[in-house]
């Protein structure tokens, strides 16, 4: 099996590596921080929105078993990329809209499926999601780990992550691994 990597943010990345865990091909996803200035950042500074950093998930995938251009479909999705530095009640830069590239062929990807949403109407408004090369990516801390799994029950799980992660489900059933 072959692994690549995909970086991306939008919004929380509680909702993010919450449906990204669901998908087959998909082996991994490290919720952290990218895009910044501030090396080895903190959870608390990077919502002090001083840092640069966006909150991230680094997707580890199986590109036999699932694109990378169908990982951004899944973000264009489960996110509003229309909303400059915000999800929802969630404000700030950590919440915006980023493809964090690997190489080259990433960023021609990620230009690609912007073109196609933009052209398929799927947003009214435009598209403001940021493309940039990665230049670090920093994990957050162990408790921002598999925080759905491990949190159901809090207010913003049920109110946010929930409501995400069921559309996800309904969205992308086909796309789904295996209870088992």
């Amino acid at each position: 099996m072959t692994t690549e990597l995909a970086t991306l943010g939008g919004g929380c990345f509680w909702c993010l590596e919450a449906c990204y865990l669901g998908l087959r091909g998909v082996s991994a996803v490290m919720s952290g921080y990218a895009g910044g200035h501030l090396d080895n950042p903190s959870y608390e500074a990077v919502c002090g929105k001083q840092t640069g950093h966006a909150e991230v998930v680094q997707i580890s995938y199986d590109p036999a078993q699932i694109s990378y251009e169908d990982l951004l479909r899944v973000l264009f999705t489960i996110h509003d990329p229309t909303t400059k530095d915000r999800q929802g009640h969630d404000v700030g830069p950590q919440y915006r809209s980023i493809i964090l590239t690997h190489n080259d062929a990433q960023a021609a990807a990620a230009r690609k499926i912007i073109a196609e949403v933009t052209a398929e109407a799927i947003w009214r408004d435009p598209i403001v999601t940021e493309i940039v090369p990665l230049t670090k990516f920093w994990p957050a801390e162990p408790e921002h780990h598999n925080y759905f799994a491990r949190n159901p029950w809090t207010g913003y799980c049920q109110a946010v992550v929930g409501p995400k992660v069921s559309k996800f489900r309904k969205s992308f059933a086909d796309r789904l691994k295996v209870a088992g």
